[in-house]
């Protein structure tokens, strides 16, 4: 009989980081359905009751108690899953008692400032209703802050962005997943090499894509500043934006800035163009429309992979041409998928990836529905047979469980399926690699893809694969695992859409096109 147990352990507050490392070990032990590691916050405990959990404790969990929940074959599994679970987080945290004449580890923010005197930067993971409160903490200690908890209400980014630029001081975030500063990655970021390259983004994945094919590319960064994604609407009036491009055009280190976005509001938009060019500088605003006229000193880029390229030639290297011999690559999945397959769907861990992807293939192929859509009317559930692109990072993919970045295996069910529907031409997805991506991705996704890629009249399997040789999971290896899998493995994320338009239309030079 199935065994539904929770564990809650007061007033220990875990971060993400750990709360997915937790998730994945209780789920991947034998006799394991399902598990999670969460804090006790209301929204976490009705989505355990909803999973039948009415454990007594549980329903007087705080947002400060960490709760585990597993669902097993027996109490017995579901008990030794529970024990692995804190483990996990022990070994994670470190909070197992220290050895004698040990310290102990900090427990607030000005404990941590005490044991580590003149840190600049610090970093805030806690539940949105605590965040602005720690992050004011770290501003009146003078720390720029990377704020990498979600649900923070607006009206608290906007009080913390003004305080903050008011004093000099950065707050990347808040849900900022990738920043590097001072050659250390911070929150989702890859291993790159030092230079002469200053990126600013108001999108995750989108840094991570730049950074990684400007060291790819012979290239350098010398530092990332990611703002968050709210920051450049009407109502944050791209507070941080101003203040980290200002700071990197002045910094005598970065001879290219290269600028990364989703479409800005247009008055936003008008006050970063002013400070754009005052050095050699590259802006990708992905999906914007209206671009406006030339900007001396200003290369306006259409998507990230001819952001890096403009970025890398103007550092004084030869300039890439990542869609070479593509044509070739695709022509024989066009042959082998059936012409009644025309559908792409997409399945990304990577949020700005799955945006520009969108926006490549809705110029090729009409309309693509995703529960982040590009336009109003492109929203879920989409119209039978036509093209779809999922960013499974969002809320409602992770409540309860690791980002597929962390977890890789949160979309095998979405590849078999995309895969066994008949309307499907192209499964799409990307691969991040990186600091706090799964240490080995492709190993865990490649069996699913194979399954997809190698059925007589099946559909094609597209994947990009997101990182640097340096990084821990190796990208070469990665690349290969796919590839013998079945994989077309692209270049570059908007490669990837191009390669995915060119077989649904059957037409294999569009996957060299301009993008």
């Amino acid at each position: 009989m199935t065994a539904r147990l929770a564990r809650v352990r007061a007033d220990s507050y875990v971060d993400s980081v750990r709360l997915m490392s937790a998730t994945r070990t209780m789920g991947q032990r034998e006799g394991v359905e399902w598990a999670a590691a969460v804090m006790g916050t209301p929204a976490n405990v009705e989505i355990l009751s909803g999973r039948g959990f009415d454990d007594e404790t549980l329903a007087k969990a705080t947002a400060n108690d960490l709760v585990f929940a597993v669902i097993a074959a027996d109490e017995a599994e579901a008990r030794a899953a529970l024990d692995e679970g804190e483990s996990a987080v022990d070994a994670a945290s470190g909070s197992a008692a220290p050895a004698s004449g040990q310290a102990t580890r900090p427990s607030s923010l000005e404990e941590a400032a005490e044991t580590l005197p003149g840190a600049n930067v610090a970093i805030v993971s806690v539940p949105g209703e605590f965040a602005a409160l720690e992050t004011q903490k770290a501003i009146t200690a003078g720390m720029h802050v990377l704020l990498f908890s979600d649900n923070v209400p607006l009206e608290d980014e906007i009080a913390l962005k003004q305080r903050a630029a008011g004093l000099g001081l950065l707050v990347m975030g808040p849900g900022a997943g990738t920043a590097a500063m001072g050659g250390v990655g911070l929150g989702f970021a890859n291993a790159v090499r030092l230079g002469t390259v200053g990126i600013v983004a108001a999108a995750g994945t989108g840094a991570q894509e730049v950074m990684s094919l400007v060291d790819r590319w012979g290239g350098g960064i010398t530092d990332v500043i990611g703002v968050g994604g709210r920051d450049l609407s009407a109502s944050v009036g791209g507070l941080m934006a101003d203040l980290a491009l200002r700071s990197v055009t002045a910094d005598t280190r970065v001879e290219v800035v290269l600028f990364v976005s989703k479409p800005p509001a247009p008055e936003v938009a008008e006050g970063l163009f002013g400070i754009l060019g005052t050095k050699p500088a590259v802006a990708a605003m992905i999906g914007m429309e209206e671009q406006g006229p030339a900007r001396p000193g200003l290369r306006l880029a259409r998507t990230l992979d001819e952001a890096a390229a403009d970025a890398v030639e103007l550092a004084g290297l030869p300039r890439p041409d990542p869609g070479e011999g593509l044509s070739e690559a695709v022509a024989p999945a066009i042959e082998r998928v059936p012409p009644r397959r025309t559908a792409v769907r997409g399945l990304f861990s990577g949020g700005t990836l799955c945006y520009e992807s969108m926006v490549v293939l809705s110029k090729r192929l009409g309309p693509v529905y995703s529960n982040t859509p590009l336009r109003e009317g492109w929203g879920l559930p989409a119209p039978e047979g036509e093209h779809v692109c999922l960013d499974m990072g969002e809320e409602e993919y992770t409540r309860g469980r690791p980002h597929p970045m962390i977890d890789p295996e949160a979309r095998i069910e979405g590849i078999r399926r995309a895969g066994a529907d008949p309307d499907t031409a192209v499964v799409l997805l990307d691969v991040v690699l990186g600091y706090g991506a799964h240490p080995d991705p492709a190993a865990v996704l490649s069996l699913a893809c194979e399954e997809v890629a190698r059925r007589r009249d099946g559909a094609a399997v597209v994947a990009y694969v997101l990182g640097t040789d340096s990084d821990l999971q190796d990208v070469r290896r990665q690349r290969a695992q796919l590839a013998d899998a079945g994989c077309l493995v692209a270049p570059t994320a908007a490669r990837a859409a191009l390669m995915a338009a060119a077989i649904s239309a059957r037409r294999p030079e569009v996957a060299e096109e301009i993008p």
